[in-house]
């Protein structure tokens, strides 16, 4: 068996420089220093655009270098991606190939010919069978998608084989394994030796595990997950490749129909089909005027002279403005943010305002859209609205599987605790003191994985 892992660098062009600077520390930076001393990993990584850009405002040029030395080194590949995080089955055409056109632009600014991209990642891992269509005719020689863009049911996909889209046959599409990616992302496999040991007779097969998730995950979200890597990285038992390199190990193929599916679809939104349920759910208001706004601001800027003072910035403004947190926010399934939700919409209102030629009726709609969003947010939090949809769905319960709370060897949770516990140390002496509770309460929740060395089997 060998491990293709996928990471994905992202954070919004909202994103304030505190959250930045903090994550880039906590994760980014650990990650990408932890390859360069680990020279036999591979892995391949879709980093957004605009966060090399705001790793460039907020003083982390440093890990932009980082970056540049492990594709010299030939240890990671980048993928193509859209620039500002759109849910792409949702936009026109025009815009799908504009934003992965302003994705690449960026990019080759800032790695050159180093920046050759043969994969692509579909913000939120967000597909449709038309997307595989642009992102073929775009020249990409394949797509990550979720397991369930294979099959509606888990364990499915044959990993034994490489995959080709039927309505795009020159497209690869490759499919993460949900279950190892949760139980990953989830905490529940804290080191190499839990991952390697829970993969038990599949390691001897000829077969390749496909995991993706947010690079977040390992120190940011999950303080000390990085080490995971690492030791991965240290183990002869499982070689680690980029995604592109897989043809070189497996050569059957198999064409297969791409189902509309995200990286965050759950079996409800599959009962309901509405596969892009936390960015576009038909019962959500809120959602429902976004999109209008959403739409509203992408057709003002289509109908407007490109010549004109002022086209431009109107442009731009759009580009941005595309991003798909406010959708996610607005979901209260579980996640919610008033703030990105009136953020998002004010930057769409202003889309409006700012196109040059616009009429006032035009601009009072905006107008009115924005205020609607607003208000509708406020009276979902003052009615219980949000705290009744948040219960329903508490994602990171619901992506442990179905397997239950493991428990798992006290040997290997005391390693992971170790580590923990020296940073938090290490962090406390600085007076880093929000960032050593981060690190406390993840060393409680190990603690509830614990089953004594005298339980194992």
């Amino acid at each position: 068996m060998i491990w293709a892992n996928f990471l994905h660098f992202y954070q919004p062009p909202t994103q304030k420089p505190f959250w930045v600077k903090k994550i880039t520390q906590e994760s980014y930076r650990p990650i990408l220093r932890g390859m360069l001393e680990h020279p036999n990993s591979r892995t391949t990584m879709n980093i957004s655009s605009i966060l090399v850009e705001l790793w460039e405002q907020n003083g982390a040029s440093d890990v932009i270098e980082l970056v540049r030395q492990l594709l010299q080194r030939g240890q990671n590949e980048l993928t193509g991606s859209a620039k500002f995080h759109p849910l792409l089955p949702r936009l026109p055409d025009q815009e799908i190939f504009r934003q992965i056109e302003l994705n690449t632009a960026t990019m080759q600014r800032y790695f050159g010919d180093r920046y050759r991209p043969r994969g692509f990642f579909p913000p939120e891992m967000g597909v449709s069978p038309h997307v595989a269509e642009v992102v073929a005719r775009l020249g990409f020689e394949w797509m990550i998608c979720d397991e369930l863009s294979f099959d509606r049911k888990l364990g499915t996909v044959d990993y034994s084989k490489i995959y080709t889209v039927e309505k795009a046959p020159s497209l690869k599409a490759y499919f993460r394994e949900r279950r190892t990616s949760y139980k990953i992302l989830s905490g529940q496999l804290g080191t190499g030796n839990l991952l390697i040991s829970g993969l038990g007779d599949r390691l001897k097969r000829h077969e390749y595990l496909l995991t993706a998730m947010d690079g977040e995950t390992f120190g940011h979200h999950r303080p000390g997950m990085e080490h995971l890597l690492f030791e991965v990285y240290e183990s002869a038992e499982l070689q680690t490749v980029m995604i592109s390199d897989l043809p070189n190990h497996f050569k059957q193929t198999t064409a297969v129909e791409l189902l509309p599916s995200t990286w965050a679809l759950m079996e409800k939104d599959l009962e309901r089909n509405v596969p892009f349920a936390r960015w576009d759910d038909e019962g959500n208001q809120i959602h429902e005027l976004q999109w209008e706004l959403t739409n509203l601001a992408v057709e003002t800027v289509h109908a407007a002279d490109p010549k004109a003072e002022g086209f431009d910035r109107a442009r731009q403004l759009l580009d941005r403005a595309l991003h798909s947190d406010q959708y996610w926010w607005a979901s209260a399934k579980p996640w919610w943010s008033l703030e990105m939700i009136e953020r998002g919409a004010k930057e769409l209102r202003d889309v409006v305002l700012w196109t040059p030629g616009v009429g006032a009726d035009r601009k009072a709609q905006a107008q009115e859209l924005y205020k609607k969003i607003i208000f509708l947010g406020f009276e979902w939090q003052r009615e219980g609205i949000v705290e009744a949809l948040s219960k329903q769905e508490d994602e990171e319960i619901r992506q442990r599987t179905d397997e239950g709370l493991p428990k798992l060897p006290k040997r290997e949770i005391e390693k992971i605790i170790a580590n923990l516990e020296k940073e938090m140390a290490l962090v406390a002496s600085r007076q880093e003191f929000e960032r050593a509770a981060q690190l406390r309460d993840r060393i409680k929740e190990l603690r509830q994985y614990e089953q004594p060395d005298s339980q194992q089997p």
